[in-house]
C-alpha cells in the first residue's frame, strides 16, 4: 500500500512540473513582441540592433530635420546630442510633436533609417520619459524644465 501512495505522489510532481515548465514557456512565447527596449540614437549608433528588431528610441527632434513627405510620411531625425539617428514615419503625428521637443519611437532599424510605427511625444512642459533624460544626461545635454 505504501508504494502505491509513493508511486502517486510521484506521478502528481512530475505532472504538477511538466504543467509548470509548460505555461512557463508559453507566457515567454507570448510575451516575446511585447517586450521593447529602449536604446538612445548613440546606442543604436554605436552598437546597431539585429536586422527585424523592434525596439524604442528617443531622444530630442533634431531643429531643422523635419520633413513632411507625400501623403502622411514624416521624416526627421532624433538626437540625444551625441549622435543622430534619421527616422521614417507614415502616419498622424501626436499634436505636441515638434523639433526640438522630446519623443519615443517604436520600430525597427534598418542600418541607415528607424522605421517607426509609433510616435509618442510629450504632453506637457516638463514631461520626459526616463529614458531619454538618462541618455540626454549621458550625453551632457539634458537641460531640466526650469533651466528653459
Amino acid at each position: 500500500m505504501k508504494s502505491l501512495k509513493k508511486t502517486r505522489r510521484v506521478q502528481i510532481i512530475a505532472v504538477a512540473a511538466t504543467a509548470l515548465v509548460l505555461s512557463t514557456a508559453l507566457i515567454g512565447y507570448a510575451m516575446r513582441d511585447g517586450i521593447n527596449l529602449f536604446r538612445s540614437p548613440s546606442q543604436v549608433m554605436a552598437e546597431p540592433p539585429m536586422p527585424g528588431e523592434v525596439f524604442r528610441i528617443g531622444g530630442l527632434v533634431e531643429t531643422g530635420s523635419l520633413i513632411r513627405g507625400a501623403g502622411s510620411e514624416v521624416l526627421f531625425s532624433v538626437t540625444d546630442g551625441g549622435a543622430a539617428v534619421p527616422v521614417s514615419y507614415v502616419g498622424v503625428l501626436p499634436d505636441l510633436f515638434g523639433e526640438d521637443q522630446g519623443m519615443v519611437g517604436l520600430g525597427t532599424y534598418d542600418g541607415e533609417t528607424f522605421r517607426a510605427t509609433e510616435i509618442l511625444a510629450k504632453h506637457d512642459e516638463s514631461y520626459m520619459p526616463k529614458e531619454v533624460v538618462e541618455a540626454l544626461k549621458a550625453q551632457g545635454v539634458y537641460q531640466a524644465p526650469d533651466a528653459q
